[in-house]
């Protein structure tokens, strides 16, 4: 049944999307947008139903979470499907969610937590009050909406594939390129935030209680983290933060779907999961383009990310370098200036456009991740494999010289202690360390004294036996 449904609901917003690209009238209301957000919600249900007729042995913990066992009435199925703060732009969220939400199950704290630490509600309400965080996330939509309307008026496809852009060098076209992707995503923002907004207000943005610091989480629905696409090191993170709620369901109703019980997701899975993302835009050939080249940039980000960037770290994998900050610098700008040339087909949909504008910045992306590929398909990937396995032994040998002489220490310490108390000169017994060198003194000084009297004139006479062990005896401190 689940992919029943699936091929079904594909195949009618397909349908919609070859209308909607022929047609290519923008006076006319476009229903594709709305039409996306019901084929993920649709499909998930589908999906749940499946799953509730499983046995639970057979389910991983995200199906036993969503399982359906039993169906909906019409009336919360009717307001499923067609719940008004997201059916036009989403966001999208599974069918338990609204279960939840309508039941007021959502808002249960769990056993055991402080009362303190218990979201406020109104009167004998079970929903927390969502006004302010509601507030703020409409005012944040509303000015990414005035950004954008000013931002499209300065940077706007007309002015890429225009004459005019080839005035400009080459480094300010790639930051016009930056800028054109900026301001489209600005329109993102603003809507998303809005859709967000209201779906907090309802309550069905509620996601519990922060235990780091107590506080009530509204982040259930968040769809994009614009600060974390913008400070993007690399291509997950930009990924992950752009457009979360369809993530979700690629993953979670293709990716993980297409893969056998038992098996890892493969090269099948990520195709599939490929092809789905890409039908589900619709047709246009610049949403081609850019999946394509976004799947070759996410291999070279990662070859980078586990051959390269561990350099920059010290050899546990845990602290950073020194260098470390110029890596990320780079990182950064390398990651934003990829995709703002990956994203510009998404932008401009028709391929002679995504191609002209491509060759205006002489295809710096494709050029780049093609040497890129090149270069780890050569033999300097193993031996960046090599170089960073002899830095991991070396750094475990060294944490095993420390870990012995740390254990040496005390050893070292207690010999120290006992010779500590023994004055250094003098041995066991109370004889001199060295006894011939005091006797070669004792006969120095005898030798000098004779000498110094001869010179003066005194009659010098030889110690008798008795004065020289008396004059010995003294010199060895004997005798006081």
């Amino acid at each position: 049944m689940p992919w029943i449904g699936f091929v079904f609901l594909m195949g009618h917003m397909s349908v919609n999307h070859i209308y909607r690209q022929f047609a290519n009238t923008p006076d006319k209301v476009d229903i594709t947008g709305a039409q996306m957000v019901l084929v993920m919600k649709l499909t998930g249900f589908c999906w749940n139903v499946y799953d509730g007729r499983l046995r639970q042995e057979d389910l991983a913990d995200f199906q036993k979470e969503r399982a359906l066992l039993q169906l909906p009435s019409l009336l919360d199925f009717a307001g499923y499907v067609l719940f008004f703060p997201s059916l036009f732009a989403g966001p999208s969220f599974d069918f338990v969610d609204y279960r939840r939400w309508i039941e007021t199950t959502m808002f249960q704290v769990p056993p055991g937590t402080d009362p303190k630490l218990a979201p406020r509600t109104r009167n004998q309400r079970k929903i927390p009050r969502s006004g302010t965080p509601a507030a703020m996330k409409a005012v944040v939509g509303l000015i990414w909406i005035f950004l954008f309307l000013k931002f499209s008026a300065w940077y706007d496809i007309d002015l890429v594939i225009g004459s005019d852009y080839m005035k400009f060098g080459f480094l300010r076209r790639i930051w016009i390129l930056e800028m054109l992707g900026f301001s489209t995503r600005m329109k993102y923002y603003g809507v998303w935030a809005l859709t967000e907004g209201a779906c907090i207000l309802t309550g069905l943005g509620y996601k519990g209680i922060d235990p780091k610091n107590g506080r009530v989480q509204w982040s259930r629905l968040e769809n994009v983290n614009p600060w974390g696409v913008e400070t993007a090191q690399n291509s997950r993170a930009y990924l992950e933060n752009w457009n979360k709620n369809t993530n979700n369901w690629l993953r979670n109703y293709m990716y993980l779907r297409v893969t056998p019980k038992g098996k890892k997701p493969g090269f099948r899975a990520s195709l599939a999961t490929f092809a789905t993302s890409a039908f589900w835009h619709g047709f246009y050939p610049g949403y081609y383009l850019s999946f394509v080249l976004a799947a070759f940039l996410q291999t070279v980000a990662k070859n980078f990310r586990r051959h390269v960037r561990p350099f920059f770290l010290a050899p546990d994998g845990q602290r950073p370098t020194e260098y470390k900050i110029y890596y990320d610098v780079l990182s950064y700008v390398v990651t934003q200036a990829a995709f703002s040339f990956t994203t510009a087909p998404f932008v401009l949909l028709s391929l002679p456009s995504s191609l002209l504008v491509w060759s205006r910045v002489y295809f710096y992306t494709v050029l780049g991740t093609a040497a890129s590929m090149a270069f780890f398909a050569s033999p300097a990937k193993p031996w960046l494999i090599k170089q960073l396995n002899a830095r991991t032994r070396t750094a475990k040998l060294d944490q095993q010289r420390q870990q012995a002489q740390q254990q040496q220490q005390p050893q070292q310490r207690q010999l120290l202690s006992r010779e500590s108390t023994t004055e250094e000169p003098i041995m066991g017994g109370g004889l001199p360390s060295d006894p011939g060198k005091e006797l070669d003194d004792v006969m120095r000084e005898i030798k000098e004294e004779v000498e110094v009297r001869r010179r003066r004139g005194v009659s010098v006479t030889m110690p008798t036996g008795a004065d020289m062990k008396d004059a010995v005896e003294n010199k060895l401190g004997r005798k006081p």
